[in-house]
């Protein structure tokens, strides 16, 4: 059981941190379907840095694999803001254009990395065996991770800077209303682009917590499992605030966890249940939730719609 809880709450961060990143970018006005591939560009630029840190003091490893993450998240996401802010290319294209390329170019730099340290190793896989325990702590038999305290964090930074500055307001603005906005001296385009980085930032990051979470090596080519799509499902039915996302990342965070540790819960591994049922079962619930939840969701007016400066 406990083991079932030290899952939870890492899976749940990864949600919650991804989500969050969506619900960003989606109240400045840009939906960012490319969570998923932002979430693979992330985790590869940590676990390349987490390569040359063997010996590191553990403060530094935790600070330069974090700022690798989130540098490498936001500047995979500037391909979604140039395309969809600057030219006004369709969103939903662009955030799958860049989903499926981020597993092909993550897969190539992973296999030239191994292959630079060694040219026989055409593997895509990167091992962070002895790196990945900077950022542990054993609480008894509970593995507690330092990403659980971050996204806890984010999360409640995240709350008070959209419903408590001028930054979070007017961002919310430029998505409900973008024309009412731009009429009060509100660059639409600076908030726009805003909301797609601080996107990049916590997708990047939650790229990187879900490689290291439970595992000491990744293989490139599998991507994150649509767990960025997982994430948008998290957003809207937590309707696009940090404090619902946090409670429903739990819940979705609970179910995932249970495809890791099912056959060591008597009741659960007595029922027999192939794991791949277990493997699946988040993305079921997600369609059942979204199914009965998104009639009523309470999306940002102007998310997904290029702005025009000219058009009132």
């Amino acid at each position: 059981m406990l083991l079932l809880v030290q899952y939870t709450l890492i899976f749940a961060s990864v949600l919650s941190l991804v989500a969050l990143g969506g619900c960003f970018s989606e109240h400045s006005g840009v939906i960012n379907l490319g969570l998923e591939g932002i979430m693979v560009m992330g985790a590869l630029g940590g676990a390349l840095v987490m390569q040359g840190l063997s010996n590191a003091p553990v403060i530094l490893t935790i600070i330069l694999v974090i700022l690798a993450s989130v540098a490498v998240g936001m500047l995979y996401s500037c391909f979604l803001a140039v395309a969809s802010i600057n030219f006004n290319a369709d969103q939903t294209l662009i955030g799958t254009a860049m989903n499926m390329m981020a597993t092909a170019l993550a897969t190539i730099i992973a296999r030239a990395y191994n292959t630079s340290k060694n040219p026989d190793n055409v593997s895509n896989t990167l091992q962070y065996i002895k790196q990945k325990k900077a950022f542990l702590i054993y609480i008894g038999k509970f593995e507690f991770n330092f990403f659980m305290v971050i996204a806890l964090i984010l999360l409640i930074v995240g709350y008070i800077v959209l419903y408590k500055t001028r930054f979070g307001l007017r961002l919310m603005a430029c998505g409900e209303n973008p024309q009412a906005a731009d009429a009060v001296s509100i660059n639409v385009y600076k908030m726009r682009w805003a909301g797609v980085l601080i996107s990049g930032f916590l997708g990047g990051l939650g790229g990187i917590v879900y490689i290291t979470a439970g595992v000491s090596e990744w293989k490139f080519e599998v991507g994150v499992a649509g767990f960025g799509f997982l994430a948008l499902a998290v957003m809207i039915f937590g309707q696009w605030k940090p404090q619902y996302i946090a409670l429903t990342a739990l819940m979705f965070g609970f179910f995932r966890a249970l495809s890791n540790v099912y056959s060591g819960i008597p009741f659960l591994a007595a029922l027999r249940i192939d794991s791949k049922i277990y493997n699946m079962m988040p993305y079921i619930i997600s369609l059942i939730v979204l199914a009965f939840t998104s009639r009523n969701s309470a999306a940002p007016k102007a998310e997904g719609i290029p702005y025009d400066k000219s058009s009132r």
